[in-house]
């Protein structure tokens, strides 16, 4: 049985289509609509995590990672 992993995926439009992207890992993926970059990024999440040695993994996780706004003058 599998083991569920919950991630990090943010998520922008970038021309005519979305960019998603996972921060712990490094990894990003791409769809036309949100929903379409967010299961393309779970795919190659699941992938990579089905390729990668546990050596890898442990060398590219970013096991804390802070989401917030901030202000600037401009």
């Amino acid at each position: 049985m599998k083991k569920i992993k919950e991630l990090t995926a943010i998520i922008e439009r970038e021309g005519d289509g979305y960019v998603a992207l996972c921060p712990e890992l490094d990894i990003a993926s791409q769809g036309d609509t949100i929903e379409e970059a967010r299961a393309n990024l779970i795919e190659a999440l699941e992938l990579f995590y089905e390729m990668a040695s546990e050596e890898e993994i442990t060398r590219r996780i970013h096991e804390e990672v802070l989401i917030t706004r901030v202000q600037v003058a401009v």
